[in-house]
């Protein structure tokens, strides 16, 4: 294999492609990265057999051909070279030499035989969506997941595609998040379960410069196409949560706020919440006034927000850092939380976009506190 390629482009495409190297694998294969040469482009792919990336780049093919490379090692040799073109050349034992401008590189590369390939899917069905509307959409949900391992279905989210409206829903047992958009859809509709790091890593590989995104799906992988770059993912088994069932259908009491001063005035409470045991805070709210408390060892702490209510007066307490979770993703000016009850959920949607809800249990109070 001999190439030439730029510096700039190649160390873009490992950055890309180490999301899905892992070094703690068993398999010292899957800690490096699969190069190969061929049509004046060399892909670069990486796996760990739950996610697979797969990049190109420009280069000009001199000799065709393919090897494994360490993947950390690789990626901090060029980041050091400088911004030229690099040459990169293997022979029949899968030494690798890199040389740009006055530097040069001999490597103990890999043979490629063994590595694993990719799934195929079909790349004729395809979903297509706007890269940017999918990386609000994964923004706005993927804290919610699970760490729970022993819930490995929770750790992933629910991609719902129904008519042209996807949705994707996060739920750890605390706190469901849900965000949809329009879709163009001529397939069909689908349920999928996408790990929660795959769509991380997805999140982080969209610019928002790309034109289109597209999907596809099969019982047991999906593909996210993203320009030159492909994300492969395993897609987890199992029937995900009923999540329509738990979200509140009457709600007696409506807040409205400004989502930016409630923001402020939890960050500011939770400096003391958190030096408790739930980062727990207390809402009084009343009509025209929304009073927030926390107490702790250290002290306590006392805020006021103006807001609207339709309903009785109410009190109430939440962890408060799983409320500024949603509320740094909201970006609206106005938002609305709907109550029932100090004991039931809390449903916040954001007053300009009907397609995101966040429902949040509260932490239970004695009537002392």
């Amino acid at each position: 294999m001999k190439l030439l390629c730029s510096q700039k482009d190649l160390l873009q495409a490992i950055n890309t492609v180490q999301r899905a190297v892992s070094q703690r694998t068993t398999m010292p294969i899957l800690k490096g990265i699969f190069l190969e040469t061929g049509n004046e482009k060399l892909k670069l792919v990486g796996n760990d057999l739950e996610l697979g990336i797969e990049t190109y780049v420009d280069a000009q093919t001199i000799e065709e051909g393919s090897v494994i490379i360490d993947s950390r090692l690789f990626g901090e040799i060029v980041r050091k070279l400088p911004e030229s073109y690099i040459h990169i050349e293997s022979d029949d034992l899968n030494n690798i030499t890199i040389k740009c401008e006055h530097s040069e590189f001999t490597l103990k590369g890999h043979s490629p035989a063994e590595y694993p390939q990719l799934p195929e899917l079909d790349e004729g069905l395809l979903y297509e969506i706007e890269p940017q509307k999918l990386k609000d959409m994964i923004r706005q949900t993927v804290f919610a997941i699970s760490q729970d391992e022993t819930k490995p279905l929770l750790m992933g989210e629910l991609l719902e595609i129904q008519g042209s409206s996807m949705s994707l829903v996060a739920l750890d047992g605390y706190r469901l998040a849900i965000s949809t958009s329009t879709i163009e859809n001529s397939i069909g509709d689908i349920n999928v379960i996408i790990p929660g790091k795959a769509l991380m890593e997805i999140n982080r590989i969209i610019s928002g410069e790309e034109d289109s995104l597209s999907m596809s799906f099969t019982q047991k992988h999906a593909l996210f196409t993203l320009g030159s770059t492909r994300i492969i993912t395993r897609l987890l088994e199992g029937e995900f949560i009923n999540y329509k069932q738990i979200i509140p259908k009457d709600n007696s009491l409506i807040v409205t706020s400004s989502r930016r001063n409630l923001q402020d005035s939890i960050e500011r409470a939770s400096l003391l919440a958190r030096e408790g045991r739930n980062n727990l805070i207390k809402f009084s709210i009343t009509d025209g006034l929304m009073m927030i408390t926390s107490n702790s060892e250290v002290g306590n702490v006392y805020e006021e927000v103006n807001v609207r209510l339709e309903g009785e007066n109410l009190e109430i307490a939440f962890n408060s850092r799983y409320l500024l979770d949603a509320l740094k993703v909201l970006e609206s000016e106005e938002m609305n939380m709907y109550f029932s009850s100090s004991v039931s959920p809390c449903v916040i949607k954001p007053a300009d976009n009907p397609g995101y809800t966040y429902m949040l249990l509260p932490v239970r109070i004695s009537s002392g506190s």
